[in-house]
């Protein structure tokens, strides 16, 4: 990979981990808001490193090793940190499943977003889509019954992925689900300081996820994996203790982060399916989705300030 396409990689991937955090970030605001200034610098400093090299560097590790049943986890680790060309080419043998997988994850992410959960309406007919809560359920089940019947015959392996995937995306939003919930419980000060943490980290680890999954769109490389996520994560939780608030000044962000997330759903379905795309086309992707609709956030708060 050269240096300049390093460079945009890392970026796309650190601009879709910032993004896709934001409601992570929420969350954190809210409960580390009843917390102690103590609290407050641990969750920032050791909180972060925790984020970084655990969560995010295990996850990616665990996905490989998950999605490649020839080799155990020792090998797995280590093959995630080599430059061999075998190497490579093992993990390139993999790659389908691992990406049907995590595409239709990331597919169903977006249709969850766009059908049932609340928005800002950031383009022409999502605000019809979103009155049909319903279809979200029709469409995600024909989805996968078309995909699990096509692959079923000539690759059952990713028949299989296609369910792993549905079977990951629901669990972890039942977990997202029950976040919320427990976020309104949390703000009790009867709930001690370590409590909070220890529910932070692990609210955290069940958002990476989502980051997490969707990198293997930009490289397979777990090194470039951990450095663009982790940059992300940093910038999350800088925010996070710093001014959340200005984030509802850029209000179309979150529709940025999804309609990337359904670009890179669709890239990794493509790819698993055995078709080549250029190595470009997700961080570039990326960028300019998240881009038109930063500035498109920037247009409605200049507005709203003139006003």
């Amino acid at each position: 990979m050269s240096i300049t396409m390093l460079i945009i990689t890392v970026l796309g991937l650190s601009l879709f981990e910032i993004v896709s955090s934001i409601d992570n970030a929420v969350i954190n605001a809210e409960v580390l808001s009843t917390m102690g200034e103590k609290a407050k610098r641990w969750f920032l400093l050791w909180g972060i490193l925790l984020a970084v090299f655990v969560v995010r560097g295990l996850l990616p590790w665990f996905i490989i090793w998950v999605s490649t049943p020839d080799i155990g986890p020792l090998q797995a680790l280590t093959m995630s940190f080599s430059d061999d060309p075998s190497v490579a080419q093992c993990i390139e043998r993999s790659a389908p499943v691992l990406l049907t997988g995590g595409g239709v994850f990331l597919v169903l992410l977006f249709l969850h977003w766009l059908f049932v959960e609340e928005k800002n309406f950031g383009l022409p007919g999502e605000k019809f889509l979103s009155s049909q809560g319903a279809w979200f359920y029709a469409l995600s089940s024909i989805f996968l019954l078309t995909l699990v019947g096509y692959y079923m015959t000539p690759f059952p392996m990713l028949a299989f992925a296609a369910v792993a995937g549905s079977t990951v995306f629901f669990i972890t939003h039942g977990f997202k689900q029950n976040a919320e919930a427990q976020e309104l419980r949390l703000k009790d000060s009867r709930y001690s300081d370590i409590s909070k943490l220890l529910y932070l980290e692990a609210i955290d680890t069940t958002f990476s996820i989502d980051g997490v999954l969707g990198a293997f769109a930009f490289t397979f490389s777990i090194p470039i994996i951990i450095l663009g996520n982790g940059i992300g994560a940093f910038v999350v939780r800088w925010l996070t203790v710093s001014n959340i608030d200005r984030i509802k000044d850029y209000p179309f962000i979150k529709n940025g982060a999804m309609y990337s997330i359904a670009v890179l759903g669709m890239v990794m379905l493509v790819e698993g399916g055995g078709v080549h795309l250029p190595e470009w086309l997700s961080p570039a992707a990326t960028i300019g989705i998240i881009g038109w609709f930063f500035y498109k956030s920037l247009k409605y708060a200049k507005k709203n300030k003139q006003s």
